[in-house]
């Protein structure tokens, strides 16, 4: 299952940089990239913590349940108030 525009959506949404989030996983911001770009699958644990950590238990769990990735995205990016511009800056579909 490739989730990384979802979990970069979700970092992004709680206004966090890779660092950031490295630091809140206590992880190296390298990993957190293999996440976002689908080179490498995050630990259940690692996972669970994303969802915790930005407040997006919701659109993991809808993701996860089989919910369209694109329709997160948009719901995600109406939250954000960036649009288009805001999805083209994700990487576009998924």
């Amino acid at each position: 299952m490739k989730y990384g525009a979802i979990l970069r959506a979700c970092r992004e949404r709680k206004g966090w940089n890779q660092e950031e989030m490295a630091f809140q996983l206590n992880v190296n911001q390298s990993d957190i990239s293999k996440y976002e770009n689908d080179y490498k699958e995050p630990l259940i644990s690692v996972f669970h913590r994303w969802a915790t950590v930005t407040n997006s238990q919701d659109v993991l769990v809808a993701y996860m349940a089989g919910v369209e990735g694109v329709t997160i995205l948009a719901n995600i990016l109406a939250t954000m108030g960036t649009g288009i511009i805001g999805f083209i800056k994700l990487g576009g579909f998924i």
